[in-house]
Parts: structure tokens; C-alpha cells; sequence
């Protein structure tokens, strides 16, 4: 077969006097629609953006406004030369008052104190364990800011530096929460309440989306029990500000653990027996096929959420998750778990109402 070789297309003129003209005529139809020009004829706008014009996104280097009132905020620079502000990131335009802000799109977690955070331990050293939270450096998690097993309170020994893998191992997860952050931006956890500490019988779902509007938001409630249905039982939700939800089958807490074993015993061995082998136990209890079937629905609902641009939190979760046991019933059954695609559009319709 043939080859053609043709000539190369010459080098198009730039056309920064053309923006020049088109910033000084508003009524230019060609620079107010945002059109690519594939001719070469259409004289295109500049970068700087329109304050009345609705755009959802701004890339790096966007001027968002020259106009003096406004302030920059994150994700935002004032240019040395001009008095305009800049986006530093991609993202959407956040307005509180006087204060512009760029919420990025996809970005690292940024700790803050009193964040309810979901983590893996990668690296356990001395006195401390490091843990991934999904930020730009590795949290830390003291052996001193943990429960002792039986929740006796007394100071760290070597003894418990020895152990310190019985706590907590490479590749465990937890739920912990920021106590401190340093000034370079690094994080120190702590898991002393008993609704903290290691994660088991459950599902982990780390999703993207820290900005825009969808993904994980702080909320009210972070940690919560639902029913679920079809027989399933209780099941505990865990959503990480981080981004890392954890989906997992009911587990009594060890303050009902307490509670029981003094009904039952009034010796303290027993009391810290009782708790200790539940508190920092790997072993997973067995969980039913109708569990680990709404487990793996409440998954999809959460994928399903993000991947159309909404926010997952308490309330859109549960009301989520109802709509897809309903669209199940309608459909194939309650085994019919898939929530991707179509679905999982048709799922973030029907709580928003379009």
C-alpha cells in the first residue's frame, strides 16, 4: 500500500493581539462561548475570567478577578505585577463573603484536630506506630494514646514496647482521631475512647473526591449503626474525613462488653480478659451471606455517590441505601448488588430529584 508523505502545515501566528481586542469588546460572540478555534480565523478570548459567567471549573494559572474587594483564599495567589487573583489549583470557585477560594478537585487529606480519620498501619516502631490517613506524610499514633486492654490506666513499660505488635500489626486498620498536628503539617492520632481502635468483620472503601462537593464531608455523625435489610441485621458505618469508609458487621462495643461481664462476674481478671480479646483481636467473627450482601450494597452506594459528584454522609447514605434495596426489589431481586453505570445513575437521580 502506498505512502503519502505531505508537507508540514506552517507555523500559525500567535494571536495575542486578537485577545487583546476581544477583552475590550464584551459583545465578541466568539469569546464568550468558550470554544476551542480548530480554524485559526476566530480571534480567541484571553484567560482572564468573567465575573458574571457561571463556570463550575478553573484551571492553575486562571485569573479568577482583578477587582480589589475580593480576597484571596486557599487554593488562590495574588500575582506579584497585578492586583489580580490567581487559581493555584484546578477546582471549583468557593465565595464566603469577600473570601475566594478554589476547592480542588482531587487532593491529599488535609488533618485537622478532632477529625474522625480511618488509617492502615504501614510501619510500627519503638514507642509508635505510622499509619497511612491518606495525607501528604504518614500519621503517628503514640503507644501512650492508645487503651490498654481492660482500659487500665497506668504508664507505658517496656513490657508494652515488647508487645507492641499485639496492639497493633503491620497492615491493621483503625478508626482514630487528629489530637495534634505539627508544624509541618504532620498528624498525631489518638484511639484512648472505646469507640476507637482496631476495624474488623467489614469492608474497606477508600474513595476520591475531597473537593467539589462529592466524597466524604465532615457531618454531624461519622460513626453510626443502621438496620439493614433483608435479614442482614445491624451494620456499623465508619466514614473517615480522610476519604476511607469502613462498612463492617455490628459489633457490641466493649462498653457493653463491661457492662455484661459485671452482671455476670465482679472479678476484675475476668473484666480485662473479657475485653482485651475483643479490643485489638484480628480474628474476624463469622458473618452471614445476607450480611456481606447489604455490606457490599452500602459499598456500591458509596461508589455510586462519588462517582456522580454528590456527597456521602449520614443522610445521603441511608437514603441511598434505601432507594437501592428498592430499585433491587423492582428488579431482579434483593441478590441484585450491581450499582455501577446506569444504576448507579439512575440511583443519584433519584435522591436529587432531576
Amino acid at each position: 500500500m502506498p505512502i503519502t508523505i505531505t508537507a508540514p502545515k506552517a507555523v500559525r501566528p500567535s494571536y495575542a493581539a486578537a485577545d487583546n481586542a476581544s477583552d475590550d469588546s464584551d459583545s465578541d460572540a466568539s469569546s464568550d462561548n468558550g470554544a476551542a478555534d480548530l480554524e485559526g480565523d476566530i480571534p480567541m478570548a484571553s484567560s482572564r475570567r468573567k465575573e458574571d459567567k457561571s463556570y463550575s471549573i478553573v484551571t492553575p494559572g486562571e485569573v479568577i478577578t482583578d477587582d480589589p474587594q475580593w480576597m484571596r483564599g486557599h487554593g488562590t495567589f495574588v500575582s506579584p505585577s497585578t492586583s489580580a487573583i490567581v487559581s493555584s489549583v484546578a477546582g471549583t470557585i468557593t465565595r464566603t463573603n469577600k473570601l475566594l477560594s478554589v476547592r480542588p478537585l482531587r487532593a491529599r487529606y488535609t488533618p485537622e484536630v478532632g477529625d474522625l480519620v480511618v488509617g492502615r498501619i504501614v510501619e510500627v516502631q519503638a514507642k509508635r506506630w505510622r499509619v497511612d490517613v491518606g495525607a501528604s506524610q504518614l500519621a503517628s499514633l503514640p503507644l501512650s494514646a492508645i487503651n490498654l486492654p481492660g482500659g487500665i490506666l497506668r504508664k507505658r513499660t517496656e513490657t508494652d514496647e515488647l508487645q507492641i505488635r499485639t496492639f497493633f500489626a503491620e497492615g491493621d486498620l483503625l478508626v482514630a482521631e487528629v489530637q495534634q498536628l505539627f508544624s509541618d503539617g504532620g498528624a498525631v492520632l489518638h484511639t484512648r475512647s472505646l469507640k476507637y481502635g482496631k476495624l474488623r468483620n467489614g469492608v474497606f472503601v477508600a474513595v476520591s473526591g475531597m473537593g467539589g462537593g462529592s466524597g466524604v464531608v465532615r457531618s454531624r455523625r461519622q460513626v453510626w449503626t443502621m438496620e439493614a435489610a433483608n435479614g442482614a441485621g445491624p451494620l456499623d458505618i465508619v466514614l473517615g474525613v480522610n476519604g476511607f469508609v469502613w462498612i463492617s458487621k455490628h459489633v457490641e462495643t466493649p462498653e457493653a462488653l463491661i457492662a455484661e461481664t459485671k452482671s455476670a462476674t465482679t472479678g476484675i481478671t475476668n473484666l480485662e480478659e473479657s475485653v482485651s480479646t475483643t479490643m485489638y483481636s484480628s480474628q474476624n467473627d463469622r458473618i452471614g451471606v445476607e450480611t456481606m450482601r447489604e455490606i457490599s450494597r452500602i459499598r456500591g452506594v458509596v461508589t455510586a455517590l462519588v462517582e456522580n459528584g454528590l456527597r456521602v454522609d449520614e443522610d445521603m447514605l441511608v437514603r441511598g441505601y434505601h432507594e437501592a434495596v428498592e430499585m433491587a426489589m423492582l428488579g431482579e431481586g434483593p441478590d441484585d448488588i450491581y450499582l455501577g453505570g446506569e444504576r448507579g445513575e439512575q440511583l443519584a437521580a433519584a435522591l436529587t430529584g432531576v
